[in-house]
């Protein structure tokens, strides 16, 4: 494990004091997600103060296996980067993200494919993960014909990175596809929905997610679960035989209510016998890849060099 960034600790800190200053001002994503607060969250995409840009340079698909994606083609294409965005299970979107993915396009040669899934809770458990499960059998069928490579990368955040995971399980065990995707970008993921140590025991602190919304998101995407149920590999990668499956970079911040869920994972993914790269960052928030922070801007050039060597 690498902690990254403590140079920056003091400017992350701070940010983190005024972010629960601002939001103790707003309605608080709760254990329930007032219907009202949802349609904000989905009308605003990532959950921000106003929705985010769509680029021209994005289109709108629908592919085999009737997965809705959202893809960005570079001039110079040397893969393709399968992104599943975060939010909860139940808001965020395909097109909430056009400026970073297409700076990833551009900058890592990447062709950018990013699911539009079903949503939580009119689409519970499994709908998800079978929307990305047919985005990633179409790249593995089409990638070459549609791309011209056959290079293919996953990754995504928090649920994106929870998705990420399982579709790579859901390829190998349904579909025999190992090997595949090169490696995994998984950004401060959900692993275990019954919930790791750390969840448990934040608090309900008004960060971008604590204990009662960590809560909340999953019994959302799995309604009438017990913890038990939701220990299932099927639903909580944590606890599946993680063998086969590609080198995986992990990152999180110190002051993220799931810094369990990527600690564990790095470390069954590693004892399974994948190359990983796990980095905590000091004093990073859940969610801090989206604000305008020096180690968001470190990150992502962090992330680019992943992609591009991998």
């Amino acid at each position: 494990m690498t902690i990254t960034d403590e140079d920056c600790l003091a400017e992350t800190l701070a940010f983190n004091a005024q972010f629960e200053a601002a939001a103790a001002t707003r309605p608080r994503r709760g254990r329930r997600l007032d219907p009202g607060l949802l349609a904000q969250l989905r009308g605003n995409r990532l959950g921000g103060d106003a929705p985010p840009m769509r680029l021209p340079q994005g289109r709108d698909r629908i592919v085999a296996g009737g997965a809705k994606v959202r893809v960005f083609v570079p001039d110079r294409v040397e893969g393709v980067y399968l992104h599943i965005h975060g939010g909860g299970w139940a808001f965020g979107s395909a097109d909430g993200q056009d400026e970073r993915l297409w700076r990833i396009a551009g900058q890592a040669r990447l062709a950018v494919v990013s699911v539009e899934y079903r949503l939580a809770p009119e689409h519970p458990f499994p709908a998800g993960p079978e929307d990305c499960e047919a985005a990633a059998r179409w790249l593995v069928d089409h990638a070459t014909a549609e791309f011209g490579t056959d290079r293919l990368l996953i990754g995504g955040e928090s649920a994106g990175a929870h998705l990420s995971v399982l579709t790579l399980l859901r390829l190998r065990d349904r579909h025999g596809v190992t090997g595949a995707f090169r490696a995994a970008n998984l950004l401060y993921g959900p692993y275990d929905l019954s919930m790791t140590p750390s969840a448990r025991t934040f608090g309900s602190r008004p960060l971008l997610s604590n204990s009662d919304s960590i809560r909340g998101s999953c019994e959302l995407l799995t309604p009438g679960m017990s913890a038990e149920e939701r220990r299932d590999p099927a639903v909580s990668p944590l606890f599946a035989d993680l063998s086969g499956l590609p080198s995986a970079r992990i990152v999180v911040g110190s002051e993220d209510p799931l810094l369990d869920d990527s600690l564990f994972l790095a470390a069954r993914w590693r004892e399974a016998g994948a190359a990983v790269q796990l980095g905590v960052v000091a004093g990073a928030m859940h969610g801090f890849t989206l604000f305008p922070l020096t180690v968001t801007e470190r990150e992502q050039q962090r992330e680019l060099e992943f992609l591009v060597g991998a």
